[in-house]
């Protein structure tokens, strides 16, 4: 293996390990984007070193908090823990076009984190679940689309 392949599933194993392990843990394909899994080089993974490298995760998913990839502690909820968030946008949802702002009904702002657009069509104030994915990232999931984005908090 390179050494920079070396570096980068080091970073990764100790930065993932973070994944909840009371639930069973699911496989870095489940976790992680298509984008963010080449952009960490887990494409160039044998099928048996990536197995392997899923069930050392599984096997040490607590023993790391979250991190973002700064290495400063993501940020968290109110209560200090990274669970999923339940509320529903503030007004008429459209999609996102790469620089969106969510309003939710609970106070919070969360920013789209990725790139891309997303025609949804028109819905107002759907609801949405805002849950912790890999490596600090959070998913937002709009009901009634089918839809989701990563995003980050902003307020």
């Amino acid at each position: 293996m390179r050494p920079s392949t070396c570096l980068t599933l080091t970073l990764l194993l100790a930065i993932a390990a973070g994944a909840n392990a009371q639930s069973p843990a699911p496989t870095l394909e489940e976790r992680m984007s298509q984008a963010e899994f080449q952009a960490a080089g887990l494409d160039k993974l044998s099928a048996d070193e990536l197995a392997r490298l899923n069930a050392w995760l599984a096997a040490h998913g607590g023993s790391v908090r979250y991190v973002n990839s700064a290495g400063a502690p993501a940020f968290d909820t109110d209560q200090g823990e990274r669970t999923t968030i339940e509320s529903a946008i503030d007004g008429t949802f459209l999609g996102w076009n790469g620089q969106t702002t969510f309003k939710l009904k609970n106070g919070q702002e969360w920013a789209q984190s990725e790139s891309g657009h997303y025609d949804a069509g028109k819905y107002n104030s759907p609801n949405v679940r805002i849950k912790p994915m890999i490596l600090g990232s959070w998913l937002m999931v709009v009901e009634g689309c089918g839809c989701s984005v990563r995003v980050r908090r902003i307020r």
